[in-house]
């Protein structure tokens, strides 16, 4: 019996699944085919890339831009920092973090003047970018301190611990008095007429060598409170002026064993309390005394 299709073609039923069929099977192997032929050559395009020189050129040149671009901001990059240091500074001002109180611990009211001056703060500074380290260099540049630590507490106070150099002693040579440490070296700024308790050494290298009698004076405070100056002698020896004129040589070495002798003496005749000239304390084992008002 014969088939109708759509379009008025008749056609044989028989016919209709043969071709159907032809060009099902046909289409499925030139698809094959052809997908067996093009995976292979895609594989090969991947492992190979092809860069003409009109690329090559284009890509070095967008290279240098990046890197002029790169140096430019480079250029700026100081200000921008410092823009997004201010805007952080304005954020903690306005939590409250700025400085309101400076406590300084451990200085002499001689030195603290000194101190404040060189801390370089002020008032409403924000408090969580000062820099710790800088401020200590500062108060420690100061003549008077010998060391100094620095501390922040949130949110508004700084404190300046201070450990100043020790007076040892005020120092009088070539017509210029100068107040000393420990070590010999000058305090600078220190005014030495606010010092009149502490001992006078005179003359070229008294500074380096008074740390060495003074201590041993001072185990001695009944000689101690007699002495007005130590005067230092060809830089080898010291010459002790009493304050009633008096003169007691010390030898250049073994100074605690001349100033034993003397203790001995002093406590067996009483001798500083006595009067006398000098005593010559220069020999070993040997005390000479000259008394007052011998030619």
């Amino acid at each position: 019996m014969p088939a109708v299709v759509r379009g008025g073609r008749r056609q044989g039923s028989n016919q209709a699944p043969q071709r159907g069929s032809a060009s099902k099977g046909g289409g499925r192997s030139r698809s094959g085919a052809q997908n067996a032929s093009a995976v292979p050559g895609k594989m090969a395009a991947i492992g190979r890339v092809d860069i003409s020189p009109r690329t090559a050129v284009i890509a070095l040149g967008a290279g240098a831009l990046l890197l002029v671009g790169v140096l430019a901001t480079g250029a700026r990059a100081e200000r921008i920092g410092a823009s997004v240091s201010h805007g952080l500074d304005n954020v903690t001002a306005g939590m409250g973090l700025t400085l309101k109180r400076v406590h300084i611990t451990g200085a002499s009211p001689e030195a603290e003047p000194a101190i404040q001056r060189a801390l370089g703060l002020y008032s409403g500074q924000p408090i969580t970018s000062l820099d710790l380290d800088a401020i200590r260099t500062r108060v420690q540049g100061v003549g008077w301190v010998k060391e100094a630590r620095v501390v922040r507490l949130l949110p508004d106070t700084l404190i300046i611990e201070v450990k100043e150099h020790d007076r040892l002693a005020v120092w009088q040579e070539a017509g210029q008095i100068k107040v000393i440490d420990n070590r010999g070296q000058v305090i600078d700024g220190a005014d030495a007429r606010r010092y009149p308790t502490l001992p006078l050494v005179v003359g070229k290298g008294a500074d380096v060598a008074a740390g060495e009698i003074l201590p041993l004076l001072a185990q001695r405070p009944r000689l101690m409170g007699m002495v007005d100056a130590l005067v230092r002698v060809d830089e080898r020896r010291w010459d002790l002026r009493l304050k009633d004129g008096s003169l007691i040589q010390l030898p250049a070495t073994e100074q605690e064993a001349a100033l034993i002798r003397l203790d001995a003496l002093d406590q067996r005749e009483r001798l500083l309390d006595l009067g006398f000239a000098r005593v010559d304390l220069r020999t070993p084992d040997e005390v000479a005394v000259r008394p007052a008002g011998d030619a």
